[in-house]
């Protein structure tokens, strides 16, 4: 059986995040999904929970990084093109993320990222395998 991965990450507002990552073409798993949390997909085997941030509290006794001020993980999408990253990246900032990271452009490799409503740092990246420099 594949592994899967879920990214628990705690939001503000869970209704303002789902409404965002929906902007983004991102669906919901209603299985998981009731006034505290949700389940987006990401793809098969990779899920975010959106937890709010009183229900994410009960999993840590640590408190909540201020996603506004520093960063505590940079999470990292593949994507099938250049024109997908700039795409992602662009809804983003159209739903109200933020995009203060320049693109990066090695030729074999493309990226570009954006910041969420609570200061989640997303990475979209681009891999031409076969440009690889050996």
């Amino acid at each position: 059986m594949a592994k899967q991965i879920f990214v628990n990450i705690p939001v503000t507002d869970l209704d303002k995040a789902i409404a965002f990552y929906k902007h983004l073409g991102f669906s919901f798993n209603q299985q998981f999904t009731n006034e505290k949390a949700t389940c987006m997909v990401i793809s098969e085997n990779i899920m975010v929970m959106l937890l709010s941030n009183e229900f994410f509290q009960t999993f840590t006794p640590k408190p909540i990084a201020n996603t506004k001020t520093s960063t505590s993980v940079i999470i990292c999408i593949s994507a099938d093109s250049r024109e997908e990253v700039d795409r992602y990246v662009a809804l983003a900032i159209e739903a109200g993320g933020r995009a203060d990271v320049p693109k990066q452009d090695l030729g074999w490799m493309y990226g570009h990222g954006f910041e969420d409503l609570d200061g989640h740092m997303w990475e979209l990246s681009y891999m031409d395998i076969s440009a690889v420099p050996q």
